[in-house]
């Protein structure tokens, strides 16, 4: 039997006033007329921000959940265009130090799935060039955080531009201008308009790149495919990967708006999903992306227990018969 392993993203739903991702604009920051202070505002905003991550942690840890994913939203404007001698991580060393130590005494699993604009295909030079430089603050924090980098950070193949065959061999490029050390950090998400899961698996496969499973966006994006008879290949994509198999659940709004997220996950539709991996691998973690969070989780490991057929573990993580 597989053990199945929950985690959320970056917000608790359960836990008041932990919000890890309090932010200001440049607007805001240009009319502080001292930007020295400003700056100062910025890094007591991203230190706020890492203290709620760590409530989050402790949080996640009281309910044995060890799979939680970071808001990439910790240090406001970091690597914006005007702040560029602004020293954001100094300040910040000893609590991403701190996380990082609880991280590892704790046996969790921790990442990042940075926003839509991350763009590595993008025909654009700019937005290649900010792409990268959005990454590198990523593995800056994962470096800090001292829980190692390898396969810690999902990002989607980008956009079309109206050509998806030349936007997949342009990823493939562009590969090439992306450092090592971010290469080695990175695992690729089957998206639920544009790339689909056999899209994916090509430059995976290629380019030597775990596959993040989402199962939600399978099903709103597919092209007839039978999602199970790639299971074996998505699989192997983690061969070399020191992290157990990774995929993303949510369930769908509504059929009207298939494609977003409802707050909670439908059981039955999960339950689809776990009967078929059942036994192929050791373990699968799998991060729910629901409106609701935490409460999402805690809701569905509640259905989850009150089944004969599923033996909890803990209370995150369950095996099926």
């Amino acid at each position: 039997m597989t053990l199945f392993r929950l985690g959320y993203v970056a917000m608790s739903m359960e836990l008041k006033n932990s919000s890890p991702s309090q932010t200001m604009t440049y607007a805001q920051f240009e009319k502080i007329a001292n930007h020295e202070g400003a700056k100062r505002k910025l890094e007591r905003i991203a230190q706020s921000n890492l203290k709620n991550c760590l409530r989050l942690l402790k949080h996640n840890a009281a309910h044995d959940i060890r799979f939680f994913r970071f808001s990439s939203r910790i240090i406001p404007l970091a690597n914006h265009e005007a702040l560029e001698e602004w020293d954001f991580m100094a300040p910040l060393t000893s609590q991403l130090n701190e996380i990082g130590e609880f991280v590892s005494r704790n046996n969790m699993r921790t990442g990042f799935h940075p926003d839509h604009f991350v763009l590595l295909n993008s025909p654009k030079k700019e937005i290649l060039k900010a792409s990268l430089q959005n990454l590198q603050l990523h593995y800056d924090l994962l470096k800090k955080m001292g829980n190692g980098t390898k396969h810690k950070c999902v990002i989607h193949v980008g956009g079309s531009y109206k050509n998806k065959e030349i936007a997949l061999e342009r990823f493939v490029e562009h590969w090439a201008f992306v450092p090592r050390h971010i290469q080695e950090m990175i695992i690729l998400e089957n998206d639920d308009k544009t790339f689909n899961l056999q899209n994916t698996l090509y430059l995976c496969e290629k380019l030597n790149i775990p596959c993040v499973f989402d199962y939600h966006h399978h099903l709103a994006n597919h092209d007839e495919a039978n999602w199970v008879d790639y299971w074996p290949r998505i699989v192997s994509t983690w061969e070399s990967s020191p992290l157990p198999v990774k995929m993303h659940i949510s369930s769908p709004r509504s059929q009207e708006q298939f494609r977003a997220h409802n707050d909670f996950i439908d059981l039955e539709m999960f339950l689809r999903f776990l009967r078929e991996v059942n036994g192929t691998v050791p373990q699968v973690d799998c991060m729910i992306e629901a409106k609701q969070k935490d409460r999402a989780l805690f809701r569905l490991v509640k259905e989850i227990g009150e089944r004969e057929d599923v033996t909890l573990i803990d209370h995150a993580s369950f095996k099926i018969s």
